[in-house]
């Protein structure tokens, strides 16, 4: 919806009508309605600032040859990045609860971040961004000095 300045709108207004009342008790609602508005947007809580999950670090070579597969989540900025799968365990479970979650209920993670819809996880404060498994690779947490080609 396109957004005008209020004093063009009522410039409108008195160009178009002739009733000087008719044009005031439309000004007025229309102010009634931005100041209900601008209510509302103060009441609304803060946007929740989040963070990404899923970095492997590999020092020591201990993930080396090994495949890796997950999903990038989002949590809560303040919170554990370890809650991340007790989330999705319980949005699994409220997922089970509805009546498509008894029909075809879900077993493991990665059906969880497939079926689950993104009401549950919201409700829980997980946001999965990757419905399917990702690859992961384990790297050395250093960059070499030397140019490699």
């Amino acid at each position: 919806m396109a957004k005008i300045d209020i004093d063009t709108l009522k410039f409108i207004l008195q160009r178009n009508e002739p009733d000087i009342r008719k044009i005031n008790d439309i000004m007025h609602d229309i102010q009634m309605e931005l100041q209900a508005e601008e209510e509302e947007k103060a009441n609304r809580p803060p946007p929740v600032k989040k963070q990404f999950s899923i970095v492997l670090a590999d020092n020591e070579g201990v993930l080396a040859d090994k495949d890796l597969t997950g999903w990038v989540v989002q949590i809560p900025e303040d919170d554990s990045v370890t809650v991340a799968p007790e989330r999705i365990i319980r949005a699994a479970y409220e997922y089970n609860t509805t009546p498509k979650g008894r029909r075809m209920p879900v077993q493991t993670i990665g059906e969880a971040c497939e079926a689950v819809t993104a009401k549950l996880f919201k409700e829980q404060n997980v946001w999965v961004k990757t419905k399917v498994p990702v690859l992961a690779v384990a790297i050395e947490n250093k960059i070499p000095m030397e140019k490699v080609e």
